[in-house]
């Protein structure tokens, strides 16, 4: 198994079916083998009623059942996979139509392989707007995530070993990034579109919070200086301010 796509939902019916129909492009890629698990928040939209119609299509497994949030949702999608690698695609996220050429590189990749292989993404400010997201060098962790949390293809073993620390509200995935960098798993860039998705997610509508959370990690996990975490606070409320204030134009 290579791939496990994990996607986490509440209340979002129309997501949920709009994530399903671009696993069809997934799917495309020749002798790769992927799993999809859903976890539910316990909705009660007819979520559990469609994927159990499903019939375990593209390997599904799913849970629908009451969480702590987001993050605790995502973590329960890492006890339930079985991928070399996991990638979070939540409800109404959507796999960019180029996917099977990514993967394509993905499975290439050695097995002695452990990095956290990061890809390009489009950021959906739905009125038509969409914006490319490139992956940046690993260095880059120590101000902001390098890629786009949709565009990582994060090892299993490393997401068992560092999952998604809940006290982080709205930074949990930079946080998992960060300890799994400084902890030996280094960034690798493919090339390629990964995904598609909406700036309205918790991590881009909560930016106040987005930025001390961050800059949190910063301190406690990365060991950046006070002054340098301080500059970069600044930085991302300027830019983080910038896309919200676009998404909100919409």
């Amino acid at each position: 198994m290579l791939l496990s796509v994990i996607t986490v939902a509440f209340k979002n019916l129309a997501g949920i079916e709009k994530t399903w129909q671009s696993l069809a492009h997934l799917a495309k890629a020749q002798g790769i083998k992927f799993e999809w698990i859903v976890v539910d928040g316990g909705s009660n939209d007819g979520t559990a009623e469609f994927l159990e119609n499903l019939h375990g299509q593209y390997g599904l497994h799913f849970v629908s059942e009451k969480d702590s949030g987001i993050y605790d949702a995502m973590n329960k999608g890492i006890d339930m996979c079985c991928g070399r690698y996991a990638l979070f695609l939540n409800s109404g996220d959507v796999f960019h139509h180029d996917i099977a050429n990514v993967v394509q590189q993905l499975a290439a990749l050695p097995l002695t392989d452990n990095a956290m292989v990061i890809g390009d993404a489009l950021l959906d400010f739905g009125d038509g707007t969409k914006l490319e997201r490139r992956a940046k060098q690993g260095w880059y962790i120590y101000h902001s995530l390098p890629a786009s949390h949709q565009a990582i293809f994060f090892p299993r073993d490393g997401l068992l070993k560092y999952p998604y620390d809940l006290q982080y509200k709205v930074s949990s995935d930079y946080a998992l990034a960060a300890k799994m960098y400084k902890n030996g798993y280094a960034f690798k860039r493919i090339k390629g579109l990964v995904s598609e998705f909406s700036m309205g997610g918790v991590s881009t509508s909560n930016n106040i919070e987005l930025c001390r959370d961050a800059k949190n990690v910063q301190r406690k996990i990365l060991g950046v200086p006070g002054f340098i975490a301080e500059l970069s606070y600044r930085l991302r409320l300027r830019t983080t301010g910038k896309a919200k204030a676009l998404y909100n134009k919409v």
